[in-house]
């Protein structure tokens, strides 16, 4: 299994701490396959019909996760 690093802010980590009976890296771990996985369901070739299916998936994709979080992240 591979490590990653993350950086957050120090009054989210304080907050989290208040919450020490949630194993944080699991739920990172969980939350990061989850979303890979909805990525993954994304056809990208060029045809039509896959065109379709991408805008399809875009859409379920905004309803079922908050982009404006990672929408943020194209500013910088």
């Amino acid at each position: 299994m591979t490590n990653i690093t993350l950086s957050i802010d120090d009054s989210v980590y304080n907050r989290m701490r208040k919450y020490s009976e949630i194993k944080w890296s699991e739920y990172v771990r969980k939350i990061i396959e989850k979303r890979v996985n909805e990525l993954d369901k994304i056809n990208y070739s060029e045809d039509e019909e896959s065109i379709f299916t991408m805008l399809a998936s875009e859409k379920i994709l905004n309803k079922d996760w908050d982009n404006k979080e990672d929408e943020r992240w194209n500013e910088l």
